[in-house]
């Protein structure tokens, strides 16, 4: 299950991170983030070496949304060498996931 982070360790777990990461910024109300939950925990186990997966509550961390401009939830957030490389916004199947994390490695 991906980690939770706060604005506290967010730099040093995904900008600073050696490995790609993706961060899924989502709310607990949330029924598409829900449905994302086992898609990107699939993701996270096949790809277990290659990234690191973490969750950011937008209800929490109001102020990361911000700064990172997450306008709606669930949005998927792809970072590589501490930069935003690509995002992908709403319920997305597993295999436009893949896509994305092929992108990065």
């Amino acid at each position: 299950m991906a980690v939770r982070v706060s604005a506290e360790d967010f730099d040093a777990k995904v900008l600073q991170s050696e490995l790609p990461a993706i961060v899924e910024f989502y709310s607990d109300s949330c029924i598409p983030c829900k449905q994302l939950s086992p898609i990107l925990g699939g993701i996270e186990d096949d790809y277990e070496d290659k990234v690191n997966v973490y969750k950011v509550n937008v209800n929490f961390d109001a102020e990361l949304a911000e700064k990172y401009a997450v306008m709606a939830s669930p949005t998927i957030l792809f970072f590589k060498g501490g930069e935003e490389v690509s995002r992908i916004r709403g319920l997305v199947k597993r295999n436009a996931l893949e896509e994305e994390v092929g992108k990065l490695l």
